[in-house]
């Protein structure tokens, strides 16, 4: 079965880093289009970032200029860098992935079960 299991969030001051892992793992026959949305208590998801297979960007105005986000195809991860983090960026972070599966001839979207990311002092 696939999975999606995101990594590194955590608690960080404002102007701080932090980097973000999704790794895709199962029988994917192809892995297209990932990216990053985040919930904040009482919002609706919202879009942070995309990459498509072949590397082209998409970014929220919101993160513009202070996240990147990156993939290793090899290992069917997806990164998000977030520099100067902002208390209006503190959210779980959901990874998502646009995929086919072994044995299907789809395209289907799966979700990680997200990573909270607090900025605070």
């Amino acid at each position: 079965q696939v999975q999606l299991v995101e990594s590194g969030g955590g608690l960080v001051q404002p102007g701080g880093s932090l980097r973000l892992s999704c790794a895709a793992s199962g029988s994917i026959l192809s892995l297209n289009a990932m990216g990053w949305y985040r919930q904040a208590p009482g919002k609706q998801r919202e879009l942070v970032a995309t990459i498509t297979s072949g590397g082209s960007t998409n970014y929220a105005d919101s993160v513009k200029g202070r996240f990147t986000i990156s993939r290793d195809n090899a290992k069917n991860t997806v990164y998000l860098q977030m520099n100067s983090l902002k208390p209006e960026d503190m959210a779980v972070y959901y990874c998502k992935a646009d995929l086919v599966r072994a044995g299907t001839y789809r395209l289907d979207n799966y979700w990680g079960r997200g990573t909270q990311v607090t900025v605070s002092s």
